[in-house]
């Protein structure tokens, strides 16, 4: 496999990272903007999108269960993994190596 640029690292650090704050949206437009032009931001932004999907559908679901209390327990739990995997995928798309999200929907392919 070809080295990874460093502003492709770049792209991909920032991709997941902004996931944080910003939900499927950083994810969803660099995958629109380069899923044609360099196959690694492409793959890690379609991570990072998919990931972001997942954890869209958790909130909604936990949003739900709030009714009989354990919704909060699960709200808190998703943001914890969201902050964390977000943080470990960035890291490791510094070091160049790509990261997959552990249960995720690969919804877009």
């Amino acid at each position: 496999m070809n080295e990874v640029s460093a502003d492709d690292r770049n792209i991909a650090v920032l991709t997941h990272l902004g996931g944080i704050f910003f939900s499927i949206v950083p994810g969803l437009v660099v995958w629109l903007l380069k899923k044609d032009d360099n196959p690694y931001i492409a793959a890690q932004a379609r991570e990072a999108l998919n990931f972001q999907i997942t954890l869209l559908i958790a909130y909604i679901v936990s949003s739900g269960l709030i009714v009989i209390l354990i919704g909060f327990v699960m709200l808190g739990a998703v943001w914890l993994a969201n902050i964390i995997l977000c943080v470990v995928a960035a890291g490791r798309n510094r070091q160049g190596a790509g990261y997959r999200h552990p249960f995720t929907l690969r919804l877009i392919n």
